[in-house]
Protein backbone atom coordinates (compact mmCIF):
# COMPACT_ATOMS: atom_id res chain seq x y z
CA UNK A 1 0.00 0.00 0.00
CA UNK A 2 0.87 3.82 -0.63
CA UNK A 3 1.19 5.66 2.60
CA UNK A 4 -1.84 8.43 0.60
CA UNK A 5 -3.70 4.90 0.81
CA UNK A 6 -3.32 4.63 4.61
CA UNK A 7 -4.01 7.53 6.08
CA UNK A 8 -7.68 8.29 4.96
CA UNK A 9 -8.06 11.38 7.18
CA UNK A 10 -7.23 13.60 10.11
CA UNK A 11 -10.04 13.23 12.89
CA UNK A 12 -10.40 16.72 14.48
CA UNK A 13 -12.86 16.99 17.33
CA UNK A 14 -12.16 18.34 20.66
CA UNK A 15 -10.16 15.72 22.71
CA UNK A 16 -8.12 14.76 19.58
CA UNK A 17 -6.82 18.78 19.85
CA UNK A 18 -6.36 18.59 23.32
CA UNK A 19 -4.15 15.63 22.98
CA UNK A 20 -2.00 18.12 20.12
CA UNK A 21 -0.38 19.77 23.23
CA UNK A 22 1.34 16.18 24.06
CA UNK A 23 2.56 15.77 20.72
CA UNK A 24 -0.53 13.30 19.83
CA UNK A 25 -2.33 13.25 16.25
CA UNK A 26 -5.28 11.19 15.37
CA UNK A 27 -5.76 10.09 11.79
CA UNK A 28 -8.65 7.49 9.99
CA UNK A 29 -6.53 4.42 8.62
CA UNK A 30 -7.00 2.04 6.27
CA UNK A 31 -8.73 -1.29 8.31
CA UNK A 32 -5.74 -3.35 7.21
CA UNK A 33 -2.95 -1.10 7.95
CA UNK A 34 -0.24 -2.44 10.34
CA UNK A 35 1.45 0.00 13.34
CA UNK A 36 4.48 -0.43 11.05
CA UNK A 37 2.97 1.00 7.82
CA UNK A 38 1.17 3.79 9.53
CA UNK A 39 4.15 4.90 11.07
CA UNK A 40 6.08 4.65 8.16
CA UNK A 41 3.36 6.54 6.17
CA UNK A 42 3.42 9.47 8.72
CA UNK A 43 7.07 10.17 8.47
CA UNK A 44 6.90 9.79 4.73
CA UNK A 45 3.96 12.57 4.34
CA UNK A 46 4.76 14.91 7.22
CA UNK A 47 8.44 14.45 7.43
CA UNK A 48 8.62 13.62 10.92
CA UNK A 49 9.78 11.30 13.56
CA UNK A 50 7.07 9.13 15.01
CA UNK A 51 7.74 7.73 18.66
CA UNK A 52 4.69 5.89 18.92
CA UNK A 53 1.44 4.19 17.54
CA UNK A 54 -1.74 3.39 19.39
CA UNK A 55 -4.19 1.58 17.16
CA UNK A 56 -8.14 1.03 18.04
CA UNK A 57 -10.83 -0.43 15.72
CA UNK A 58 -13.99 1.95 16.03
CA UNK A 59 -17.11 -0.79 16.01
CA UNK A 60 -20.15 0.86 13.72
CA UNK A 61 -22.79 2.35 15.55
CA UNK A 62 -26.73 1.04 15.35
CA UNK A 63 -28.91 2.75 13.37
CA UNK A 64 -32.58 2.46 12.31
CA UNK A 65 -34.77 3.92 9.86
CA UNK A 66 -38.45 2.95 10.63
CA UNK A 67 -38.35 -1.05 11.50
CA UNK A 68 -35.27 -1.86 9.91
CA UNK A 69 -31.90 -1.78 11.86
CA UNK A 70 -28.70 -1.73 10.45
CA UNK A 71 -25.14 -0.50 11.63
CA UNK A 72 -22.70 1.99 9.80
CA UNK A 73 -19.47 0.90 9.07
CA UNK A 74 -16.63 0.10 11.65
CA UNK A 75 -13.40 2.09 10.88
CA UNK A 76 -10.00 1.95 12.36
CA UNK A 77 -8.33 4.91 14.53
CA UNK A 78 -4.69 5.28 14.89
CA UNK A 79 -2.78 7.97 17.68
CA UNK A 80 0.28 8.66 16.74
CA UNK A 81 2.81 10.29 19.09
CA UNK A 82 5.36 12.61 17.71
CA UNK A 83 9.29 12.97 19.29
CA UNK A 84 10.09 15.93 21.21
CA UNK A 85 10.05 19.45 19.44
CA UNK A 86 8.04 17.80 16.17
CA UNK A 87 4.83 19.12 15.65
CA UNK A 88 2.47 18.80 12.14
CA UNK A 89 1.94 21.93 11.17
CA UNK A 90 -1.05 21.50 8.95
CA UNK A 91 -3.12 20.34 12.19
CA UNK A 92 -2.21 23.90 14.21
CA UNK A 93 -4.40 26.26 12.07
CA UNK A 94 -7.43 23.62 13.34
CA UNK A 95 -6.99 24.20 16.71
Amino acid sequence: MDARDILIRPIITEKSTAAMAQRKYTFQVHPDATKTQIKQAVEEIFKVKVIKVNTMNVPGKKRRMGRSVGYRPGWKKAIVTLAEGQSIPIFEGAS
